[in-house]
């Protein structure tokens, strides 16, 4: 079975990677999996991307790639909406027309967060900036194609928020930031889930595959996947410099001295959903219904234990 893994570099195909070869040598029948990056396939290149897929004929498609500056996008639209709505109908075209699974990933950002509670999958989409909107019609045109086509693929589309791992991301900055300063200002008044790139990974590598690597069944669709809980901005850049502090790392900066203040007090070139926070329900009443019951008891992991442990790490591989 050939496998194909969409951005390597990014913090999310980083995780697959790692997890995909500590499952490898315990496999008899081992898949071919090819991890790609921008020099390998620009996904914004839509003839090229089709002719990569029809050339090797991946069974399961994993797309951890996406154009995530979030800012930039609101004047780089072509490209954004390029990578993250063309390229996704590309892959679902394929997937739908020859039997394969796709395994994508959206937002938070595909709501304008105005919601009072928790989002459900169904819940109207409206994105409030171009990084967002083009991650709905990625959204849409996915769910389109596969339900145009008679074909035997399926897909699932995991929609996640506050995505941290191994690269550039905002505990990473917090902690630099507490290095060097004894006053941080940090936004108290967004809401949301902070989400490790390796827990997601594992949960929605879980829900397509057994632990053979081989394709499951499943109902097709959207799904919201991020631990349990909730926070602000502040609440992780909190616990992220007392977590830090635990072990041992000096910084001039402490919890007492973060400052809360409101997004207004911030502005960005786009603007972003003060409620993020995302119901996991369906995800677990599938993962229910299949008798699994570790990987629901991951599915309901806390989400600040995954980020005092990736703390730890930081620390312990001096990268704080």
């Amino acid at each position: 079975m050939n496998i194909l893994v969409f951005g390597k570099d990014g913090q999310l195909g980083k995780a697959f990677h790692v997890l995909l070869d500590s499952l490898l040598p315990a496999l008899a029948d081992k898949p071919n999996i090819q991890y790609l990056g921008r020099p390998d396939c620009e996904l914004a290149d839509a003839t090229a991307l089709s002719a990569l897929l029809n050339q090797l004929q991946p069974k399961l498609i994993i797309n951890a790639s996406a154009y995530t500056a979030v800012d930039k996008a609101e004047s780089d639209m072509d490209q954004a909406f390029a990578i993250n709505a063309k390229a996704p109908e590309i892959m679902a075209q394929y997937a739908s027309s020859h039997g394969a699974t796709l395994l994508h990933y959206s937002t938070d950002y595909v709501f304008d967060g105005e919601k009072y509670g928790y989002y459900l999958e169904d819940d109207i989409r409206n994105p409030l900036g171009v990084y967002g909107k083009s991650k709905a019609a990625g959204e849409e045109a996915i769910a389109r194609i596969f339900a145009s086509n008679d074909g035997s693929g399926q897909y699932a589309i995991f929609r996640t928020s506050w995505v941290y791992g191994d690269g550039g991301n905002f505990i990473r900055t917090i902690l630099r930031l507490a290095k060097d300063r004894e006053e941080l200002k940090i936004i108290d008044d967004q809401y949301g889930v902070p989400t490790s790139a390796t827990w997601l990974a594992q949960v929605s590598l879980d829900f397509v595959a057994d632990g053979k690597l081989k394709i499951k069944e499943f109902p097709s669709g959207i799904y919201h996947a991020v631990p349990a809980g909730e926070t602000t901005w502040h609440g992780l850049a909190t616990l992220a410099v007392q977590a830090a502090l635990e072990t041992g790392t000096s910084l001039k900066a402490v919890p007492s001295v973060i400052k809360p203040i409101p997004a207004v007090e911030y502005p960005l070139p786009a603007p972003r959903p003060m409620n993020s926070r995302m119901s996991t329900d369906k995800l677990g009443q599938v993962l229910r219904g299949c008798g699994d019951m570790s990987k629901l008891q991951l599915l309901n992991q806390p989400w600040d234990i995954a980020v005092k442990a990736y703390v730890s790490n930081l620390a312990k591989d001096g990268l704080i």
